[in-house]
């Protein structure tokens, strides 16, 4: 009978671990969420750059900037602006950086 009831208890304390485990990982999903959102609210609210081809993804904090930019101070830029969101805990910057296709002929 008392093997029963150590299994019975057992069984509980994982199921409570499972329970808590899910609990703080859909915590996560929704923080990252609000990470990622904050961070494309406070790059579409700059004025002094087009982020408009950016998009950023979080995960645990850590968010990832991928997308285009038209030169190297904005995908700087776009970095220091996601470093300022409160929750960012590391920046990952895959942005690249779009030269213009702007052709000269000769003698213009």
């Amino acid at each position: 009978m008392a093997h029963i009831v150590v299994a019975v208890l057992l069984v509980a304390v994982v199921l409570a671990g499972c329970e808590l485990h899910s609990k703080q990982r859909a915590q996560e999903a929704i923080d990252d969420a609000s990470i990622s959102a904050a961070v494309q609210a406070k790059l579409t609210a700059d004025r002094s750059s087009n982020f408009a081809l950016v998009s950023v993804d979080s995960d645990r904090g850590i968010v990832h900037l991928t997308g285009v930019v038209a030169s190297a101070e904005q995908r700087k830029h776009a970095e220091e602006l996601s470093r300022q969101v409160k929750g960012v805990t590391h920046v990952e910057n895959s942005l690249r950086i779009q030269h213009s296709n702007t052709t000269r002929r000769f003698g213009e």
